[in-house]
């Protein structure tokens, strides 16, 4: 179906609509409480249409769309989609796969306090995203130090009696493992951190007050010392807490502001009217957005992933679907939820102050910015210097080899476009010619051989597929003067005439095709930094697939040469004994008690355990 019949059968119901480029990329995501009339709005000439929406349409070759029963569905299924795909022209955040959250695992029997990068759908307790992946490890080291939250990966019982580890001993946990805290007193001590974690020490402090009287009251004096001492902590940090709001209600505030294609988001927590955190965001978006348009875009992004909703929200910009968005946050967080944007008073001032806040972190990432760009460029123009190149190299690859003693031998290719990396463009190989002791020049010829020969073939319509067509203007290889012959050698036997260097690690020496002696840069050199830069991430790159690969090595076991036992049954047995030594150790009645394993399959497990 063309994309004007698909435009003369839209429904009329609620739902999200996705807009695609002739190569069947999606480059927008949009919601409607009316699909029909909302998507064939896109399409009427009208001098009203704003520049962005001009160029959206010009490249809209089909579109999909997906019915939901109510606008708020429709509203959720629009935020993951955009998470999801990141069209071009959605504002999205920057880089938002890499913010950390605090996950409380509340799904299990005894939690632990855990930093992670994704959010699951698995009943634990999320809190995040945050930006700064330093102050959540100081959080979460704070937290295990004060509610002494147990750190281990075991999977803890009530009424188990392991042997307590280390962190018991040194106070820096309760020892559930050992049977030392009951389950409810335990998930008493999570209740208090996720109240610390909401910033709700007005009510965790007196909490704690009164089950320190109880312990003393009891004579145990030792957990009254313990809770004394947590109170004072938890004192010091409201104590650095400034109040900024005379309303004792929860809220967050947030202040915008951009340049061009980057905007910032600065968003303060406020709770009890005390300022208990701040966090800011960078947003890609067009530069013909609306600030109303990327404000509301951001909101419904940041909410989407909170646990925590404020009952106010104080807006720098007026938002385009504010009693859409209150009656979605309103549902979940269970009571009336108020967006606000004060024209006056004591909350213009604040949020006029968390704009300033949001401004001045612009401008200093535009000046770092600024200043990297000028920095590649100079180190670029170096190289092109030094090389004798006719002008600095656009594409750079470069590659490394990683093993140990000559097992899992890999290889990495990485590569730079105007210095700055480009992850879809890396790749890994497996050195698969060398055998006995480790050979790096021989493993450096065969990659480079592979590579090249690959993308020849390529060039040539031999083999489907562009992944090696696009030849680089500058290879680098990590390595010494050796390496480097060793990949010459190759590169002229394939007829090619791309400059090759290598950067020798010990002395950062760089070895020059026809040159006996290696170019020594000054070490403040913006051209060796680069190179260094490059070398270095070829290295990480090369160095985490073969980690990846000892790891993949070492999970295997003995259980998977049992016929009938998979990767799930594995694991079930695993979980239940904990080693493989006490499945030896088991006996069948015991065997049977694991999930999926029954009488049949328990006999075949230890008659192969016996005679191996």
């Amino acid at each position: 179906m063309d994309l004007q019949s698909k435009l003369d059968h839209l429904p009329t119901k609620p739902g999200v609509y996705l807009m695609k480029s002739k190569a069947g990329e999606i480059i927008y995501v949009g919601k409607a409480v009316n699909l029909r009339n909302r998507v064939r709005s896109y399409f009427q000439q009208s001098r009203h249409q704003s520049p962005k929406t001009r160029v959206l349409v010009e490249h809209i070759a089909d579109l999909d769309y997906i019915i939901t029963d109510t606008e708020i569905e429709a509203l959720i299924l629009e935020n993951n989609l955009i998470k999801q795909h990141s069209p071009w022209f959605n504002v999205r955040l920057k880089d938002d796969k890499t913010y950390p959250y605090i996950k409380v695992t509340v799904n299990e029997d005894f939690p632990r306090v855990l930093l992670v990068r994704k959010r699951l759908n698995d009943g634990a307790r999320y809190y995040g995203p945050y930006t700064n992946v330093s102050a959540v490890r100081s959080t979460i080291k704070v937290l295990r130090k004060l509610f002494q939250i147990r750190t281990c990966n075991k999977n803890i019982k009530e009424g188990q009696r392991d042997r307590p580890c280390l962190n018991y001993h040194i106070g820096r946990c309760a020892g559930p493992c050992a049977g030392l805290i009951s389950r409810e007193d335990y998930r008493a001590i999570v209740d208090e951190v996720c109240l610390f974690l909401e910033g709700r020490h007005e009510r965790l402090i007196p909490s704690l007050r009164e089950k320190m009287l109880e312990a003393s009251q009891s004579l145990n004096f030792e957990l009254a010392a313990r809770i004394r001492d947590r109170i004072k902590a938890l004192e010091q940090i409201v104590e650095k807490q400034k109040i900024v709001s005379a309303a004792q209600v929860d809220q967050d505030v947030f202040g915008f502001a951009r340049a061009g294609d980057l905007a910032c988001v600065q968003v303060f927590f406020i709770r009890g009217g005390k300022l208990i955190g701040r966090d800011h965001f960078m947003l890609d978006c067009r530069a013909d957005d609306q600030p109303e348009e990327i404000l509301t875009a951001f909101i419904k992004q940041y909410y989407y992933e909170q646990v925590i909703i404020p009952k106010e929200i104080l807006t720098s910009e007026e938002l385009t679907e504010t009693e859409l968005l209150s009656e979605w946050l309103t549902n979940r967080r269970g009571s009336k939820v108020y967006f606000l944007h004060p024209k006056r008073g004591d909350k213009k001032a604040l949020v006029e102050m968390v704009t300033e806040n949001a401004q001045m972190l612009l401008d200093v990432t535009r000046a770092q910015a600024e200043r990297k760009e000028k920095e590649i460029s100079r180190g670029l123009w170096e190289l092109a210097h030094i090389l004798n190149l006719s002008e600095p190299p656009q594409r750079i690859e470069a590659y490394d080899i990683s093993n140990i003693q000559g097992n899992q031998v890999v290889a990495s290719m990485v590569v730079f476009i105007d210095g700055k990396a480009v992850n879809d463009h890396y790749r890994r190989f497996k050195i698969q010619g060398v055998e006995g002791a480790p050979n790096d020049y021989l493993a450096i010829q065969e990659v480079i051989r592979r590579r090249f020969s690959r993308g020849l073939r390529e060039q040539k319509g031999e083999v489907e597929g562009d992944k090696f067509s696009e030849f680089p203007d500058l290879v680098l290889i990590d390595g010494g003067k050796g390496q480097l012959n060793s990949a010459l050698a190759v590169r002229d036997h394939l007829g090619l005439t791309i400059p090759f260097i290598s950067l020798a690690e010990k002395n950062e020496e760089i070895y020059v095709e026809g040159e006996s002696e290696p170019i020594i840069l000054p070490r403040e050199s913006q051209g060796l930094y680069l190179v260094q830069r490059i070398r270095d991430e070829a290295h990480r790159f090369a160095l985490a697939y073969h980690r990846h690969l000892r790891s993949k090595a070492a999970r295997k076991s003995i259980l998977d040469q049992i016929p009938g036992i998979g990767p799930k049954r594995k694991k079930a047995l695993l979980k239940h004994f904990g080693s493989v030594k006490r499945i030896r150790e088991a006996s069948i009645e015991q065997l049977c008690e694991v999930d999926g394993i029954n009488l049949a399959l328990a006999e075949e497990i230890y008659q192969f355990m016996h005679d191996s």
